[in-house]
């Protein structure tokens, strides 16, 4: 039964060989059956790397025989089943082991990817090509609209400028940045550039950490030189108390406080009219109990669009007018932004103060120009 068989036909002896006993489904090394090689089939462990599996009934690939009769074909459904996932190319960078956790990386702004690795980046994603994603791919991905990428096509390294207008968005990240493209198929690149972006990125975090060694021990809240945000939630009459809403004025009114008449005047005639402005005038709606200076360039700087001076004799001798009209005219050199205008209501001894000489007066002493002293006034602080 187990040797060769002799078959006769037409008077001769055809000898056959007696049949193979059948062969184990593990290699001869301990490696996966040979089917399973013939099939393009590899059981692969973590990292890529072939791992020896001892084969277990039939589940194994290339199958195991199934009783007398039964079938020797591998069973593919089941190597599926049996195949661990691969990882994406996205979580492979950074590789296995380096010291940049992939959760910082996410959390890096795009300016840390040095001009090298942007370069080497415009010469993938430049180039037209029908079967990988380009630049205008990864724009539409970045949710730039289609007029932004039209633009974009003026340049003569897209890619770059497109990096550049995207790392000023909210959300732009080199974490961001390495999903798009594994999310786009461009697992090339990142293959590629994988190494020299985490070699950036190592770098950009050294960088941070030495410049916050670096900085002085006294913290900004303890510095009395700058001024916090909190101090001035509240400094007017009509503040929002939590700093949400501050009040906002048309003209900030720079007087001393023996020409308070004339500033009474000018409130009835520029915001009890039809001109409806809004003034800032420090002994009715400024809060007592804070810093003079601190509140004054507050106001004039953020809160008021214009400053409105009443020149006179005693305004001379006021050392916080003085500080006023500086600070305002250190604001708008030149007058360029119009931010100051000064007012001369009543005759001086004095000569005028040459720092406002340059910018043209509102004078009420005129008897010839008075009729018109109000609306000039008042179109001035309406402009935008």
């Amino acid at each position: 039964m187990g040797g060769a068989q002799n078959t006769s036909k037409g008077g001769f002896r055809i000898p056959t060989s007696p049949a193979p006993p059948p062969r184990d489904l593990e290699g001869s090394d301990g490696g996966p059956p040979a089917s399973a090689h013939l099939l393009g089939l590899q059981i692969v462990g973590q990292g890529g790397a072939s791992r020896k599996e001892r084969p277990a009934g039939r589940d194994q690939v290339g199958g195991a025989a199934e009783g007398e009769g039964g079938s020797t074909g591998p069973r593919r459904d089941s190597t599926a089943r049996r195949l661990p996932r691969q990882p994406a190319m996205a979580e492979r960078v950074p590789r296995a082991g380096s010291a940049l956790p992939a959760a910082s990386m996410s959390s890096l702004p795009l300016a840390a990817l040095n001009v090298r690795v942007r370069r080497r980046l415009s010469l993938f994603l430049n180039v037209r090509a029908p079967v990988a994603a380009d630049w205008t791919v990864l724009a539409e991905a970045m949710d730039f609209e289609y007029l932004e990428i039209q633009q974009l096509e003026k340049y003569a390294d897209p890619t770059s400028r497109l990096l550049d207008d995207w790392q000023r968005r909210p959300g732009a990240s080199v974490g961001r940045l390495l999903e798009l493209l594994a999310k786009l198929g461009r697992d090339d690149v990142l293959m590629e550039l994988g190494a020299s972006i985490e070699e950036d990125c190592q770098k950009y975090i050294l960088k941070q950490q030495q410049e916050a060694s670096e900085k002085p021990l006294q913290v900004d809240s303890i510095d009395s030189s700058i001024t916090r945000i909190n101090d001035m939630a509240g400094i007017t009459i009509r503040d929002d108390p939590l700093g949400q809403k501050p009040e906002c004025f048309d003209a900030f009114i720079c007087y001393c406080p023996s020409d308070i008449e004339f500033v009474h005047e000018m409130i009835r005639q520029l915001e009890q009219t039809n001109y409806r402005l809004k003034l800032c005038v420090s002994d009715r709606d400024v809060l007592p109990g804070t810093c003079v200076w601190s509140i004054a360039s507050e106001l004039i700087e953020k809160r008021c669009r214009r400053m409105v001076v009443v020149v006179s004799d005693e305004y001379l001798q006021s050392k916080e007018c003085d500080f006023q009209t500086k600070f305002a005219l250190s604001l708008s050199p030149g007058a360029h932004q119009k931010r100051l205008i000064p007012i001369k209501y009543k005759p001086m001894k004095k000569e005028f103060p040459s720092i406002l000489r340059f910018i043209t007066v509102c004078d009420y002493t005129n008897p010839c120009t008075q009729n018109w002293f109000w609306t000039r006034l008042a179109k001035a602080l309406s402009m935008p």
